[in-house]
Order: C-alpha cells, then sequence, then structure tokens
C-alpha cells in the first residue's frame, strides 16, 4: 500500500529543502520548551538536527548507564554522550512511572516532547505537554508498526520505506500521522545501510514536523481511516527472535538473500557449517535450476563458498562461524578446510 505523502504548502530553501519560516514564527519555534527522548545513535541524529536548527531542549531522557564489555565498565547510552557533549540537562530514570522522576519531568515545563528510539512511555508521562508527544518511526505507517520496522521491511523484501512522525496515544505506534517521508531500498541492501540512511531522513523530517506544530500548520492524518480508505494488508514489524534468524535452505533465493541482508549486521542470519554455527551478513544470488538437496555446500576453497535452495545458490560473502571473527568470504577460505 502507497500512502500520499504530505505536501508542503509554505515556501522552501532549495539550497537547504527546509521550510522557510517567518520571523515571528522561527522565534515561537525557537521558544518551544523541548524535552527529547532516545537512546541509541539512530536518535542522536534527530537531536543533533533539532539542536543545530536551534530548538530550546530544555531536558533529555536517556536510559540509565549499564555495565558493558568484560571489565562490566558502566557504558553511557550514545545519547547521553550527545548530551553531556551539549551540556544539556540529562534525566536517567530507572522507572518512568517513578515519582520523583515524574515531578522533575513537569518542572521542566515542557511544551512538547519528541521520542525517537526509546521505551514505551506510560499515559502520565507522554500526554504531559500541551502540545503532546511526538514519535519519529522508521516505517511508512501503519505499515511495519512494532520494534524491528527497518528488519521486516528488508526482509519482506520491500522496495521502498520511510519515517513517519505520529502523535503517541495508548496503541503502540497508532497515532495520528503529523509528516512522512520515502526512499528507495535497493536490492542487496542492509538493515545496517538502510538505518543509516534513514536516521539523517528521519531526523530532518522531524525538525520539519517540529517547525510546522510552532507554525499550527499540521492537519493530523487518523491511521485508522488511512487502512479503511486504501483497504491495505497491514505488515507488522514485531521484535526479532532467534528463530526468526535460522535461514531454511528449502526457501527460494530471493527469500533467503532477503533475509540474510534483513538480519545484518544485527542479529545475524543462521545456519549450520561442519556441525558449527555460521553466521551469515552479505550474500549473492544465482538463480539457476539444479538437482542438489536444499543445503548442500559447494566451495573451490579459494574463492567462492555457496549453499543450495530451492531455485539456485545462495553464494556467502560476509560470515562468522561460532568462536572466530567476522571476515570476507576470501579471507575465511584461505584459513579454513572444508569437511
Amino acid at each position: 500500500m502507497e500512502l500520499a505523502l504530505r505536501l508542503y504548502a509554505k515556501p522552501i530553501n532549495e539550497s537547504t529543502n527546509q521550510l522557510i519560516l517567518p520571523l515571528s514564527l522561527r522565534m515561537q519555534f525557537q521558544n518551544l520548551r523541548i524535552i527529547f527522548m532516545g537512546t541509541p545513535d539512530f536518535a542522536v541524529a534527530s537531536l543533533d538536527a533539532l539542536v543545530k536548527a536551534g530548538c530550546h531542549i530544555v531536558g533529555v531522557i536517556t536510559a540509565p548507564d549499564k555495565p558493558a564489555g568484560r571489565g562490566m565498565k558502566l557504558t553511557e547510552s550514545a545519547v547521553k554522550k550527545y548530551a553531556v557533549e551539549k551540556q544539556l540537562y540529562i534525566l536517567q530514570p530507572e522507572k518512568l512511572k517513578n515519582p520523583e522522576f515524574i515531578e522533575q519531568l513537569r518542572a521542566l515545563k515542557a511544551d512538547l516532547q519528541i521520542v525517537v528510539a526509546f521505551r514505551m512511555l506510560p499515559e502520565i508521562v507522554w500526554s504531559m505537554p500541551p502540545m503532546g508527544t511526538v514519535n519519529l518511526h522508521g516505517s511508512l505507517l501503519p505499515q511495519y508498526r512494532g520494534a524491528a520496522p527497518i528488519h521486516w521491511a528488508v526482509i519482506n523484501g520491500e522496495k521502498e520505506t520511510g519515517v513517519t512522525t505520529f502523535k503517541l496515544k495508548h496503541e503502540i505506534d497508532t497515532g495520528d500521522i503529523l509528516l512522512q517521508k520515502s526512499f528507495p531500498i535497493g536490492d542487496d541492501e542492509t538493515t545496517g545501510e538502510v538505518h543509516d540512511r534513514m536516521k539523517e531522513t528521519g531526523a530532518a523530517l522531524l525538525v520539519e514536523t517540529v517547525k510546522e506544530l510552532a507554525a499550527d500548520g499540521l492537519e493530523k492524518i487518523d491511521q485508522s481511516a488511512v487502512v479503511s480508505r486504501e483497504s491495505a494488508v497491514l505488515r507488522h514489524a514485531p521484535k526479532i527472535f532467534t528463530e526468526d534468524c535460522q535461514i531454511n535452505w528449502n526457501d527460494t533465493v530471493d527469500k533467503i538473500h532477503n533475509l540474510i541482508r534483513g538480519l545484518s549486521p544485527f542479529p545475524g542470519a543462521l545456519t549450520v557449517l561442519d556441525e558449527k554455527i555460521l553466521k551469515v551478513f552479505r550474500s549473492k544470488k544465482e538463480n539457476i535450476s539444479h538437482h542438489h538437496p536444499a543445503g548442500s555446500v559447494f566451495s573451490d576453497g579459494k574463492t567462492f563458498l555457496k549453499f543450495a535452495c530451492k531455485d539456485g545458490y545462495i553464494h556467502i560473502l560476509d560470515l562468522q562461524l561460532g568462536g572466530k571473527k567476522r571476515m570476507l568470504v576470501e579471507d575465511f577460505l584461505r584459513g579454513y578446510r572444508l569437511a
């Protein structure tokens, strides 16, 4: 299903592709008191774009520091590291319903809250600011609601995806749509590559959303009305589990190739080689009829390693054998003898 994207009726700066706001609206935009909530690197791009646009970030909410690595040293989230560098006020609540945290949040007197790659918010939090809470989601809603929208779009072989800003409400990813931006997915692009492009596209869309909200120039779109109007079959994006990562060599070349790139670089598609777990990050398709059993392994011991599947072969290009480092197939074959 294709969802019509919002069109800007206001003038656009062709060099920056951003809205040109009158001075009075720019002042209104920059005076908005905004709380930003996010944790991973994906969210940093959005926070950075808001800061560079002149937004007044009165607080940053992110995950508590967690022990990581061999030494279990306390590690800060990517968002916290950025916020510290920019000297922004930071809160790291263990529980979002904690009364002390709720009072700290109220004391910031935010006009608007923005959420990018953060935890599920309780209603007492997302309903607090007068302008509500805006979320940036990595799909063209209402398609791919859920925790892993980029992964599932690539796994399902979608040719297009995008980003959506919407207002939070009770049900996950179902709030009224504000703005959307689409872009194509390449035939061999991995989830990691789409992620890196998406975080920049999403950051720019988020800034435009805040500017439009400040100018009171947005008409909200009810997702249920979109689904009804388009008679859409909704695709969902649940969390990825280990069973979702298993390669079935009885599947088609296209389906396996999409699974591999959809799970790259994390968590990685899984199969077995010489009774050891093999994690696959990149592949190449060879569509050709054959009579070999699915899962049969072929290699010249130097340049290629391929598995037979339903309608051809999958060439493994980038892999990691259990207990070993990730490497290109040529490097792997140089030091490994197949059983």
